[in-house]
């Protein structure tokens, strides 16, 4: 990411992003990766990071009429600064704009088109690179892209962990999921030993459902593994230290429940509960688990 800038820019005309795109670039003379997602309303949100330090730093976005722009706001949640791209268009070549922080200081935003998720809806592809929201202090995420022709969507075929301000490879895990755009990656302790790992977004189940993949730190070897556990919608609570699963079905009429504890970076099963909706009694009843 030395001496770029990266520009995925995803347009939704559902809750799903319909297009991803990707501009090579400067502000002034800092290069910058950048990642929006805009919804059909016009409101989204984005991410940015310094090429020079790769954390990325969380952005609203609003797009109205031709006019796109994107807010920094500090730890108070108050605006700091905004990117300010007048008549854009998603199809242009060259993408031009303003840097603004509150003090009135303006740097030019100067970009180049690379790729453009949308214009390869009826071509494979692979190999394409999309930088996610979340990193660990030294270190950050780049999911790998591949489609097939007669696929609708892209999907996740690869995970790399990078070193920051050398963007050194670190790890790189294949995988084939479904993507979630610029929040495939999320990080948290699942394992309860104080150290932060890493999830990588699965895919959607019944209703509100969905599973991920989850890779552990190894404090003996400084790597990552992809571990054992699985389950649906899983909730980690580091102040039990219990996984809590949640998997629901047939529009919801039943669904299950289920408490874990971390053996040995294993999941174990200390209790479950299955219901079903009750038609007579308007209620909820429990029923044998299978």
């Amino acid at each position: 990411m030395k001496q770029n800038i990266t520009l995925l820019i995803a347009f939704v005309t559902t809750v799903f992003a319909s297009a991803q795109i990707s501009y090579t670039g400067f502000i002034d003379k800092y290069p910058i990766e950048l990642v929006t997602n805009i919804y059909s309303d016009g409101v989204g949100s984005a991410i940015y990071t310094y090429s020079n330090h790769d954390t990325p730093i969380d952005l609203d976005a609003k797009m109205v009429q031709k006019t796109l722009t994107l807010i920094e706001k500090d730890k108070n949640g108050k605006q700091s600064a905004k990117f300010i791209f007048q008549n854009y268009n998603s199809k242009s070549a060259d993408l031009s704009g303003i840097w603004k922080d509150n003090s009135g200081k303006e740097l030019k935003i100067s970009l180049k088109k690379v790729f453009d998720l949308d214009e390869y809806k009826n071509r494979d592809f692979s190999g394409k690179e999309i930088l996610q929201s979340v990193s660990f202090k030294d270190k950050y995420f780049k999911l790998i892209l591949t489609k097939e022709k007669n696929d609708f969507e892209a999907k996740v075929t690869g995970v790399k962990i990078i070193e920051k301000k050398t963007d050194k490879l670190i790890q790189q895990f294949d995988v084939d999921r479904q993507l979630l755009g610029v929040n495939s990656i999320s990080i948290d302790d699942y394992n309860f030993d104080g150290i932060s790992d890493f999830s990588v977004y699965e895919g959607g189940t019944a209703g509100p459902d969905s599973t991920s993949l989850y890779f552990l730190y190894d404090p003996k070897t400084g790597k990552y593994f992809e571990s054992s556990f699985s389950g649906t919608s899983l909730e980690f609570d580091s102040k039990t230290k219990r996984i809590y699963e949640h998997n629901q079905c047939c529009a919801g009429r039943s669904f299950i429940k289920a408490e874990y504890k971390v053996v040995n970076n294993k999941m174990i099963l200390l209790k479950q509960t299955c219901m079903e909706y009750d038609d007579k009694t308007g209620d909820y009843k429990k029923i044998k688990c299978n």
